[in-house]
């Protein structure tokens, strides 16, 4: 398994259009519906809106990783969002942000989401991916990257982007 499995290319949006969490959080929850991932648009983004203002999930390396756990959502999966210019991410504007990363948790999932985060940890440590996400504009070859990384525990259930193409497939 790998990063890849919990996307695909129509979750992928290489040229934000949003400047802050507020707005790409709501573009990235569009697509979220748009896919079928997020049955109900709304309250996934409110609930991903509160638990960002709560605590912010931007890092120094200019990524952010918002995130909802809601019932209704089937399967664990992500949208990814790449910034042309890195923006403020919040009010306190610690670190700009450039690539986003909005999961969509099932409330009952507690085995997928850790070896998931795990991965996205990985992704974030390792300069050379970064640096070709950074660059990277088409959404097959942002899938490619995301390929590269590896969930280190064997996931039983099967991942959110399963039965949706995949840029492999």
């Amino acid at each position: 398994m790998t990063l890849a499995d919990f996307t695909q290319t129509g979750l992928i949006v290489p040229h934000l259009q949003g400047r802050d969490a507020t707005s790409v959080i709501h573009e990235l929850s569009l697509v979220l519906q748009r896919t079928g991932i997020v049955p109900d648009m709304l309250p996934f983004y409110h609930a991903a809106l509160t638990r960002e203002f709560l605590l912010s999930t931007d890092f120094e390396s200019g990524i952010a990783y918002p995130h909802a756990r809601l019932p209704g959502i089937k399967s664990l999966a992500f949208a990814f969002g790449h910034s042309d210019e890195p923006f403020a991410w919040s009010p306190r504007f610690i670190h700009p942000v450039r690539l986003v990363f909005l999961l969509a948790v099932p409330a009952t999932d507690s085995t997928n989401y850790l070896p998931l985060l795990s991965g996205l940890a990985r992704l974030s440590a390792d300069n050379r991916l970064l640096e070709a996400l950074r660059e990277t504009h088409d959404a097959a070859r942002i899938c490619g990257i995301f390929s590269q990384v590896s969930l280190r525990a064997s996931l039983p259930a099967e991942p959110a982007a399963q039965g949706a193409p995949h840029p492999s497939r």
